[in-house]
């Protein structure tokens, strides 16, 4: 568990730079692709899914900041590729104005549920805005892998890679 905003918040800007990182290696014809088949989310385009990944930022530090469940939308529009990456700069900086300085009794303290009876805790509520950013990266990062654009490894070696690698680790690691 974090124990303060600003430990969070470097947390996140890794996973931010992989979101960015990700969205780059993407080809020219990733602005127009959505999938074939779908409806709703499942449909969206993947320009799309980064205008929701910036939103859903925003969205995220409005309930923990006890303002409510309330998704207003990114910061900034969307027209094409080239602005992908400045919409999740800009929602990644009012991200970190709006929690900066925010006490650290607010990661323990209990924001009631969107829909459901109970509450939340502050830090779960940053874990699921954690896990939501991860989860459409991953989206993108598959959709990437099925049109055979290659996505990015997430720590820079791919499992074959690392699977060339054991035996070697396994002498260093056995007495």
């Amino acid at each position: 568990m974090f124990t303060g905003i600003e430990a969070f918040l470097k947390y996140f800007e890794g996973a931010h730079r992989r979101s960015l990182r990700d969205i780059a290696a993407l080809p020219p014809e990733a602005a127009d692709y959505r999938p074939p088949a779908g409806e709703g989310e499942n449909a969206w385009s993947i320009g799309e899914i980064v205008l929701h990944m910036a939103g859903a930022r925003l969205y995220f530090t409005r309930a923990y900041r006890g303002e409510g469940w309330l998704f207003d939308g990114p910061v900034r529009p969307i027209s094409g590729q080239a602005d992908w990456a400045p919409c999740l700069e800009d929602a990644m900086a009012e991200f970190r104005r709006r929690l900066e300085g925010t006490p650290p009794e607010w990661l323990s303290r209990r924001i009631p549920m969107i829909d459901t009876e109970g509450t939340l805790a502050g830090w779960r509520i940053l874990m699921m805005c954690l896990e939501h950013e991860v989860h459409h990266r991953s989206q993108i990062d598959t959709y990437a892998g099925l049109q055979g654009w290659s996505p990015p490894q997430i720590y820079g070696r791919s499992a074959e890679q690392v699977g060339l690698e054991r035996e070697r680790q396994r002498r260093l690691h056995t007495p």
